[in-house]
């Protein structure tokens, strides 16, 4: 680790319990080990402080006592656009945005309002499984591709995506960049090709970006709608700074569209819902740390990439798991298939005999079956506590 970089601020171990926290508080199914405290390293959301200036600027509303009807400012929009233009030289609009509660209510809405009940909606599994439940609960039908595991690198199958396109009449691709699950960053021409295949079928793009601020180097983000005005003009961008400065219980996200007949049916499908404005701490929040939490990400990134590296390294010589090296977001796909597990029996062996709560595969897809997701976005003392569990769960398996 680096003496230049102060990682202090990262390092410290929070009691999270009785918070109302979903990642704390919930409990998993199944038998718990009874004899080791369980760590939770399942559902994205960081053990980590908001940066200092967003936890002023709420303390600042706190005291000042009035919560009435809030909207966004010019500054909230400069802190926006600002953000995106300096960190991914993607220019917009303020008018070209949707503020909405978070990414998939903004996804919903682009469902309602894009699709006719029982059209078919296209996702490359494994993904974010409330791609799946979100297209159901739409009344529309979800298409699957599966994602192709080319030796330790997940890939599109272009031409099964387009097939199914063709195959189905899908009307829609429900995108994920970077990839969650598998940690992929797609790369400019892999995003130029799905986006021909859509543009050539006439089908929709919305592009789930949530996780665009968490690419390690030398790999890059690239919005979707950067790649062409053509494609841009038939492309929803969903972006939020919730996963990235760890605000998701405060619900705010942003919608980019750039074609105004979408962006005012989208916006339509998101005002019948009742929901028209965002609350008070949401707001300042999001517009503190697009303005002042820069150098806060520019450290955790480090931190995260070092955490990787302590998986990465803990799990060297263990055969039974192998770790799929990840190009973007703080979840690690592991790959346990060599433990000859069910899915049932891999959940509670990380559960029982290693007091672990990881993230089932199989939630993301039937290609996920044999795997498990495990989020590493906590301080290194509780990693670590984390890796030597597996070891000692391993080793007492054989």
């Amino acid at each position: 680790m680096s003496n230049n970089i102060d990682f202090s601020f990262f390092d410290t171990v929070y009691n999270r319990k009785n918070t109302s926290s979903v990642k704390y508080d919930a409990k998993p199914e199944g038998k718990v080990s009874p004899n080791k405290e369980l760590i939770p390293m399942w559902i994205a959301d960081m053990d980590f402080k908001v940066p200092p200036q967003v936890s002023a600027r709420l303390t600042d509303i706190a005291q000042h006592g009035i919560y009435g009807y809030s909207q966004m400012g010019d500054t909230y929009f400069q802190a926006l656009t600002g953000w995106y233009q300096r960190r991914m030289q993607w220019e917009f609009q303020p008018k070209q945005t949707i503020q909405v509660p978070g990414v998939i209510f903004g996804i919903s809405a682009a469902i309602r309002s894009l699709t006719q009940p029982a059209d078919s909606i296209l996702i490359c599994q494994p993904v974010y499984y409330p791609f799946a439940q979100v297209i159901k609960e739409n009344g529309r039908r979800c298409v699957v591709s599966e994602l192709k595991l080319n030796h330790d690198r997940y890939e599109m199958d272009f031409a099964d995506i387009e097939q199914k396109i063709v195959e189905n009449s899908v009307k829609m691709l429900l995108f994920c960049s970077p990839h969650n699950p598998v940690g992929r960053v797609w790369q400019k021409e892999e995003l130029l090709k799905i986006a021909e295949i859509c543009l050539k079928h006439d089908v929709f793009i919305v592009s789930d970006e949530i996780h665009s601020d968490f690419v390690f180097a030398p790999h890059r983000h690239l919005p979707m709608a950067t790649l062409s005005e053509v494609i841009a003009d038939r492309t929803v961008t969903c972006t939020a700074p919730s996963k990235t400065f760890n605000l998701a219980g405060l619900q705010v996200a942003n919608l980019v569209i750039t074609n105004p007949q979408i962006r005012k049916k989208v916006l339509e499908a998101c005002q019948v819902t009742g929901c028209k404005h965002l609350n008070t701490m949401a707001i300042a929040a999001a517009e503190t740390a697009y303005q002042e939490g820069e150098q806060w990400l520019d450290t955790l990134l480090k931190y995260l990439e070092n955490n990787m590296r302590i998986l990465q390294e803990g799990l060297a010589d263990i055969e039974e798991i192998f770790l799929i090296p990840a190009e973007g977001t703080y979840l690690m796909w592991l790959d346990c298939r060599k433990l000859g597990l069910s899915d049932q029996q891999l959940k509670a062996f990380f559960l029982e005999e290693a007091g672990l709560w990881v993230h089932s595969g199989s939630t993301f897809g039937k290609g996920g079956s044999g795997f498990v997701r495990m989020n590493i976005a906590c301080p290194q003392a509780v990693l670590k506590t984390a890796v030597q569990r597996i070891r000692v769960a391993i080793k007492a398996k054989r």
